[in-house]
């Protein structure tokens, strides 16, 4: 289950993303999550994914 405080939220995603998986789509793919659901979370506190960079900036 993913955290649903945005900032946690943020911490656990970059740092998942970081040392697991190598886009948003496989870790959403784990969770059984929403890419759209996380992206939307974490742009409400001005956060958007980078693709390049495998994660939220």
């Amino acid at each position: 289950m993913m955290p649903s405080d945005p900032m946690i939220l943020l911490s656990f995603v970059n740092t998942q993303l970081r040392d697991n998986y190598a886009s948003l789509e496989d870790l959403c793919q784990r969770y059984n999550a929403s890419p759209s659901d996380i992206c939307s979370k974490l742009a409400s506190v001005d956060y958007r994914y980078d693709a390049d960079m495998n994660r939220f900036v």
